[in-house]
């Protein structure tokens, strides 16, 4: 039996466009419009758009909202200003991850937590055995749209948009409310792409208004539709983790290079102890970039061998279009981890020659 694909509200919008339809995480959801090396190139100098839609969101609020997902997460949301977000991961109680996630601080009591689109029922869940009966929160992906504008004209855009100077001049990872050709939504210098840009959360019934608003104000700036094809090729130039891929419940932070947003000394979360035991041990593996020095693509899942012998497996490869090279990530052991190592990668029986590189690929 066929599955049944969930759509977002912008789905005839992107039939109208031309784009291929793909399922992807329970939806169907663009993979392309007019090709993703093309759409790619639009996003590193031009600026895309981006249905991202299918992102789970959560708010969380009340006195207690703040501290609530402090206790969820890996990161520090204590310190987090109203107007700000951070990136962070959820762990279970082993220490390996759930999800990774953005928590914007919208309002004194008030917390958004964004997660992926694969992961919404399992984080849903996992919030809701977790948060105490006293903090209200509210699962409302289906009553929200997500768009991201990315790459170096998303400002110009949003410009000829009459986006108010507050969203203009909006630093990194902060976010505002604000008003776009007569959507309110809310404002996040957030990304999944290694560009500049926005995201944009507004109410589900706003979202072709809104969708058909940016693509007219960024015609004059070549502004194209992406599809999650170049989003793919993006993310890993600028070597952003996929879940599922790079990261999920047989991983933890510290081998994926995410210690940084684990703060063991910050307060009590879930998984604390395990991952203070965990980093005490050391790392027996850790996520490397590597480049194709053959004649081939690495795609997930194939082995990633040393002398012959298998030392790990790609969790994701691709061709850069801006970097020029064929790219990937895997996990190896810990002393094979440094750049320059050489090795393997084997493609349908052949050992195809690579080498580890220093990540990001690819950085603006």
């Amino acid at each position: 039996m066929s599955e049944t694909l969930r759509e977002t509200a912008l789905t005839d919008e992107h039939r109208a466009l031309g784009a291929r339809l793909v399922p992807f995480a329970g939806w169907r959801m663009p993979v392309q419009y007019e090709g993703i090396k093309k759409e790619h190139e639009a996003v590193r100098t031009r600026a895309g758009l981006f249905d991202v839609s299918h992102m789970g969101e959560i708010l969380v609020e009340g006195p207690q909202a703040v501290g609530a997902v402090d206790r969820l997460v890996t990161n520090d949301v204590s310190k987090l200003e109203v107007g700000r977000a951070l990136y962070t991961v959820c762990c279970n109680e082993s220490g390996y991850i759930l999800d990774d996630l953005i928590v914007y601080r919208l309002e004194d009591e008030k917390v958004l937590v964004v997660c992926n689109a694969s992961n919404r029922d399992k984080i849903v869940a996992h919030f809701a055995r977790n948060l105490s009966l006293q903090t209200p929160w509210h699962d409302v992906s289906d009553a929200w749209a997500l768009l991201a504008l990315q790459g170096p004209r998303a400002v110009s855009v949003l410009k000829d948009l009459a986006a108010p100077q507050a969203v203009l001049e909006l630093p990194y990872f902060h976010v505002t409310r604000a008003t776009l050709a007569g959507v309110e939504l809310w404002v996040a210098r957030t990304g999944y792409t290694g560009e500049d840009g926005f995201e944009l959360f507004c109410a589900s019934e706003d979202a072709v208004t809104l969708w058909r608003a940016v693509l007219e104000a960024g015609q004059p700036h070549g502004l194209q539709p992406i599809g999650l094809g170049a989003r793919d090729t993006l993310r890993l130039e600028a070597r952003l983790m996929l879940y599922g891929n790079d990261i999920n419940e047989r991983t933890h932070p510290f081998e994926a290079g995410l210690g940084w947003v684990v703060k063991l000394d910050a307060g009590d979360f879930i998984g604390r102890e395990a991952l203070r035991a965990i980093k005490a041990a050391g790392l027996q593996r850790k996520l490397v970039g590597f480049e194709m020095t053959g004649r081939g693509i690495a795609r997930q899942g194939y082995p990633i061998l040393v002398g012959g012998t298998r030392v790990g497996e790609v969790t994701s490869g691709s061709p850069g279009p801006t970097v020029g090279r064929n790219i990937g990530l895997g996990y190896v052991p810990l002393a094979l981890s440094k750049a320059g190592t050489a090795v393997g990668i084997e493609i349908r029986g052949k050992v195809v020659d690579a080498v580890v590189v220093r990540t990001p690929f690819y950085k603006r």
